[in-house]
């Protein structure tokens, strides 16, 4: 059973654990941690404003993330959506799940729109997005505050609206 729930300070290298090795090693991307100061300010960079950061567990150890980054005008950015591929899948649903929890907090904050990067190679994450709601737009749609990455070349928004 993997349990979703809210990120703690004592979740941090648990965090780390899961992000780096996914970048570095499928993805790879040559980034470390500490190219990451938001890795080390959960608390500071997601869980304030509208934003949050949640935590897949299985048996004590975590096995997925994802955060959602307060931008302003009630909008804000998904982001650092990693799940370990041991539990990646429709038979799992942890990254389904971390969504679901992100989507019904940003609705709660009062969140009208979700946007998200990725890099054009990564068809499986704009597949999953896709089946989430989310649709592409153009960079020049994103709002001025969103934080683009240097690997993102494709840009999707969720449309929410607010409970």
């Amino acid at each position: 059973m993997v349990e979703i729930r809210r990120y703690v300070p004592t979740d941090r290298q648990g965090v780390i654990d899961v992000i780096v090795p996914i970048q570095q090693h499928e993805f790879g991307i040559d980034i470390t941690a500490r190219d990451q100061p938001d890795l080390f300010d959960i608390p500071g960079f997601y869980q304030s404003g509208n934003g949050g950061f949640w935590v897949a567990v299985h048996d004590g150890k975590i096995v997925g993330t994802l955060g959602l980054k307060d931008i302003g005008a009630s909008q804000a950015a998904l982001r650092k959506m990693f799940v370990r591929a041991e539990f990646r899948g429709r038979e799992h649903r942890v990254a389904a799940r971390l969504l679901e929890r992100l989507i019904a907090h940003a609705e709660r904050q009062g969140v009208t729109g979700i946007f998200l990067g990725t890099t054009d190679k990564f068809l499986a994450a704009q597949r999953f997005y896709r089946n989430h709601g989310f649709s592409e737009v153009a960079r020049a749609g994103l709002p001025a505050a969103f934080p683009v990455m240097a690997v993102d070349s494709l840009f999707f928004n969720l449309s929410l609206s607010p409970q």
